[in-house]
């Protein structure tokens, strides 16, 4: 069998079993589906193709939706990876103080290659058990709560805060409107905004939407060269504007996503190469060069007071957009 076919049949199992917990739990898992139920279509289209000798179509949507099946690569390096990778000491805080844990969203003090920092990481998951158990990276209130509380601590101890950003976004379940999901984004963009020390936030594969900006607000913002960064998914996207999730691959065109895109746009300050092929190719090669950007950026901003950190944060995002007046 192929390594085509391998990958296929295991996607296919990963599917069911998430469609199976989604009917047995009740929890919405859709935004966690449709990116593995297209690249299951995508696959066996492929390995039809490759079966019948039929030369594939052309891909449609262009290379920014090719860079969105690369940030959704069932092997790509989670924010565990790279912490394993790069820091020593790692201790995680749980708990938010007010109704739980979120598996989602992880934190604590560690030492970044020599850097004694505060870390935030949105973690996904490995497998699909874990997957399930993290909810793909998407965050329940007490996740940004958690973070809040993390933050608090940075500024008590002088800690710089590095945020490792993966999420399609926030939780969108019944339970997490519940408990003030969207009061709890804003909170913690409000925070991080008024931090003392400095921030520098990494957006590794996906960064959807207020869940990923909750955790966001850095002095110094950088993207992994085959991530995604926007307001919304690609999907969502499309469902909005042509009523048709299909749409996805024109959606991700439109909205001008990719790291390439970001950094022209003034929207992030570094685009960090990957491995050829993608940083689930070469996971250490992956590390090695976002260590090395996250520690620069953190040595240049160690010297500059809190007041002017505070000032370069708020005039970062100030000057995004462009608008006119008639």
């Amino acid at each position: 069998m192929s390594g085509m076919s391998d990958l296929l049949r295991d996607l296919e199992h990963k599917v069911r079993d998430l469609e199976q917990t989604a009917r047995k739990t009740g929890q919405n898992l859709e935004t966690a589906l449709a990116p593995l139920r297209e690249e299951v279509a995508k696959l066996r289209r492929a390995e039809d193709d490759r079966q019948t000798g039929r030369q594939a179509p052309e891909k449609a949507g262009g290379e920014r939706w090719e860079r969105v099946g690369l940030a959704r690569h069932p092997e790509r390096p989670t924010a565990l990876d790279y912490v394993e990778r790069l820091t020593e000491d790692f201790t995680q805080l749980h708990g938010d103080r007010l109704y739980g844990d979120d598996p989602a969203l992880l934190g604590g003090p560690a030492v970044w290659q020599g850097i004694p920092v505060m870390l935030l990481l949105q973690q996904k998951g490995r497998d699909t058990k874990t997957k399930i158990k993290r909810r793909f990276g998407m965050s329940n209130p007490e996740g940004y709560r958690k973070a809040m509380r993390l933050m608090d601590l940075a500024d008590k101890f002088g800690l710089p805060v590095v945020a490792l950003i993966d999420t399609p976004g926030a939780y969108p379940g019944i339970e997490a409107e519940e408990r003030g999901q969207g009061w709890a984004i804003a909170e913690s963009i409000q925070r991080m905004s008024r931090l003392k020390v400095p921030a520098v936030c990494a957006v590794l594969s996906e960064g959807g939407s207020g869940g990923a900006l909750a955790i966001g607000v850095g002095n110094r913002v950088l993207i992994m060269e085959n991530a995604w960064y926007s307001v919304i998914s690609p999907e969502a996207c499309a469902s909005i504007i042509w009523k048709d999730a299909a749409q996805a691959p024109a959606a991700a065109e439109a909205l001008k996503l990719t790291a390439p895109d970001l950094l022209e746009l003034g929207i992030v300050e570094e685009v960090i190469p990957e491995p050829a092929g993608g940083a689930h190719l070469d996971k250490d090669a992956a590390a090695q060069a976002l260590g090395e950007a996250v520690s620069r950026h953190l040595r240049e901003l160690s010297s500059l007071r809190a007041e002017e950190l505070l000032a370069g944060r708020a005039e970062r995002f100030r000057a995004m957009g462009v608008f006119e007046e008639r």
